[in-house]
């Protein structure tokens, strides 16, 4: 067994592509060789800014003889047919085998020499490369055929053991030869095999390994900044992507103006981290300091002094930038920047970001007055925050710094005097942004954040702009899950189909008029199917079965989720018990036999009874059934589940009513033993028509009563 080594030297790599280029190195290589039936034992990638490496472990120095079977057509069929056989096969009648009156053409593929099948693995592998964006160079780039790499290729190491595997593409040839560091050791260094290859780079200050090369500038930024009473902002990105840019890096820490902390220190990390690739650090206190941690490429001289020196001044050079556009964009109150909004276009069919606010302000303050979120004394709050909550798209800031939407704008609001609940909702209004984010609990932040995401998802639905497959590009289900989350944080009794239908009014009243496919009542029902299924994606990580929540939504009106998500929980816990198991099982078998018999649902029964609240409204209804007295004695189990049933709807019904569902569970639990007793001694398509009739009017009852808690057909098992 003998390993494997492939070493593609270029011009720098970005950063941002060399974890998916080791994937891509290491999954089209297996791919080649699984062709002529090789597999490692291992392989391992690393990546710098100068080299993609793979290193296969345990390669067999030859591929085992082949045997290749085809089948053919039967012994017996037309000329023809083997005819055309014997042509794509290239062998003769006699070639071929017979086995159970069919023919095979079986062919011996040899075993080939290891080396033979890397060498054409390798230009195989380096032109089918999926780089994100390439080049091509030199004279030969006049040419599309040219190669095209991510920068300009310069070499290629390959070493089976101790051979070279002689390959060549775009005039580059194999070898054993490649480069140190660029400055500290830029002469040739001849690899001996894949295993003195680490640490002959290393001794010309080269670490190839991206996660030691991660590690050592972790700890060394962390241990600069507590030498200086500091602590470092931790950021694992910015870690990996300095790790990108270095092949030998050495961790600097430097200082800038104090003068610059009148920025918010928001600001200040991102002018660090994006223009320059630099830490920041906090100080006792929990404040931003006046330090930054740079990462350079080689060991200096000086100990870094003058690399500390010169990244200082090009970062005070854009500390400088961004504090003119924070003091410009001061000058201007936010409420006359939100009169620039009509120039944005939100989108061709919904008008501008000026007809969104409007929208979302009405919707705010709807939510308010509504009692949904807050008290109504903070109507004017919520409105006042949503026609400001956008107000910074159009600032400088913003404009140099898209990430800072929505925080820039709070910092604003509160250094022009808004009131702190309206800042702090322009500030958050966005949140939560995704998965683990943090989800805002102010009630006027609660209120504007709702809006937004609601008119967002309503008005995309209205204009027939639903996510279809893996497509989404308005981000309408992380919208919802975001409400989802809102509504869940805050218990908050959001009536959906009402808030969607509301946010849909505002934009057919506003002067951006459409036509929705189905009309408009279809919209809120639409929307109400499409929060099912996110509430499924976003519950079933809290480990809630979707065929519980298709259950509870099956039995129609419910939207709200807080209400919802108790039911579905207190259905998950009675389920997973014995009577809960048993009760759907006598459910379900009560339920074939109506639907074997044609009895659709319940309107009514002999027995006397009313099924309770449903959800087949938004409101709660009651349906009293009709009372027709039996012309026979009923069995004493068929007496037994009636007695049962009239105990056991209106406890169920009253719990539904407070909404506690866990009693309603439990009310129901009480009919298992009937009606397992029923099954056992009744027939219920007994040859009298009558008893017939009561004893199938009976299990409709059952059925009833069940789906007062949940539509029981739909869950499984």
């Amino acid at each position: 067994m003998t390993d494997f080594l492939l070493e593609l030297r270029s011009e720098e790599i970005p950063a941002r592509m060399q974890a998916k280029a080791r994937e891509d190195l290491a999954r089209l290589f297996a791919a080649e060789l699984a062709k002529a039936g090789l597999t490692a034992a291992s392989a391992v990638t690393y990546a710098t800014p100068r080299r993609l490496t793979l290193i296969l472990r345990d390669l067999p120095d030859a591929t085992q003889a082949v045997a290749e079977e085809v089948k053919g057509p039967r012994a017996v069929a037309p000329p023809q047919a083997l005819d055309g056989f014997l042509r794509k096969t290239g062998l003769t009648r006699e070639q071929l085998v017979e086995r159970d009156g069919v023919l095979y053409a079986v062919t011996e593929r040899p075993g080939r020499q290891t080396a033979e099948v890397l060498a054409e693995a390798i230009p195989a592998v380096i032109r089918a490369f999926p780089w994100p964006k390439s080049m091509r160079w030199g004279d030969a780039s006049r040419s599309t055929e040219s190669l095209r790499w991510v920068r300009p290729l310069h070499g290629i190491v390959a070493l089976f053991g101790e051979m070279i595997v002689p390959t060549t593409i775009a005039g580059v040839e194999s070898g054993a030869a490649t480069l140190g560091h660029r400055f500290h050791h830029p002469g040739t260094i001849t690899i001996g095999s894949a295993a003195d290859y680490e640490e002959k780079l290393r001794a010309c200050h080269v670490i190839v390994d991206q996660d030691e090369r991660a590690g050592i500038i972790r700890d060394r930024a962390a241990a600069l900044a507590a030498e200086a009473g500091l602590v470092l902002v931790e950021d694992e990105g910015l870690v990996a992507e300095n790790a990108g840019l270095t092949e030998w890096p050495v961790p600097l820490l430097g200082r800038f103006d104090a003068d610059f902390l009148s920025v918010p220190p928001e600001v200040i990390q991102l002018t660090a981290r994006v223009n320059q690739k630099y830490f920041v650090c906090r100080d006792g206190t929990g404040k931003l300091a006046n330090a930054f941690v740079c990462t350079a490429n080689i060991v200096a001289h000086d100990g870094g002094a003058k690399i500390v020196e010169g990244n200082r001044k090009v970062l005070a050079a854009r500390l400088s930038d961004a504090r003119f556009f924070y003091d410009t964009d001061l000058k201007v109150p936010l409420e006359e920047q939100a009169k620039k909004l009509d120039r944005i276009v939100f989108h061709e069919k919904l008008g501008t970001v000026a007809d969104k606010v409007e929208r979302v302000a009405k919707l705010a303050r709807w939510l308010v007055e509504e009692g949904i979120v807050g008290t109504p004394a903070q109507a004017d709050q919520a409105e006042r925050a949503a026609r400001l909550a956008k107000a910074d798209l159009v600032t400088g800031m913003v404009g140099e710094f898209p990430e800072l939407q929505g925080l820039i704008g709070g910092y604003y609001a509160a250094a022009q005097g808004e009131d702190e609940a309206v800042a702090n909702a322009v500030r958050d209004h966005y949140k939560p942004v995704g998965q683990g984010d943090e989800v805002p609990t102010d009630p006027v932040t609660v209120a504007v954040s709702l809006a937004d995401k609601l008119d967002t998802i309503s008005t995309f639905f209205a204009i027939g702009e639903k996510p279809t497959g893996s497509k989404d590009p308005f981000a309408l289900r992380r919208a919802a899950l975001a409400v989802i989350s809102l509504v869940e944080q805050s218990q908050l009794r959001l009536p959906l189909f009402s808030a969607t239908y509301c946010a849909v009014e505002n934009a057919i009243n506003g002067k951006w008029a459409f036509d929705a496919e189905g009309g408009f009542e279809s919209v809120p029902t639409s929307i109400l199917d499409f929060f099912a299924d996110r509430l499924k994606v976003q519950q079933r990580e809290a480990g809630i079965r979707h065929d519980l929540i298709d259950a509870v939504f099956a039995l129609g009106g419910e939207d709200d989720l807080v209400r919802l998500l108790a039911r579905v929980r207190a259905l998950q816990s009675f389920v997973g018990t014995e009577d809960g198991a048993n009760l759907l099982a006598g459910y379900k078998r009560a339920a074939n036999i109506l639907k074997k018999e044609g009895v659709g649902a319940p309107d009514g029964g002999n027995y006397g009874v009313e099924t309770g609240r449903g959800l087949h409204d938004a409101a709660a209804s009651t349906v009293a059934t009709q009372t027709k007295p039996l012309s026979y004695t009923p069995e004493p189990s068929e007496a037994a589940l009636v007695a049962a049933l009239d105990a056991a709807e209106p406890a169920a019904t009253d719990a539904i009513a407070r909404e506690d569902f866990g009693a309603a569970m439990s009310a129901l639990a009480s009919l298992r033993a009937p009606i397992d007793t029923f099954f056992d001694s009744v027939i219920v398509n007994d040859a009298d028509p009558n008893k017939r009739e009561a004893r199938l009017n009976l299990l409709a009852r059952v059925r009833a009563a069940v789906h007062n808690v949940a539509d029981f057909s739909k869950i499984e098992g």
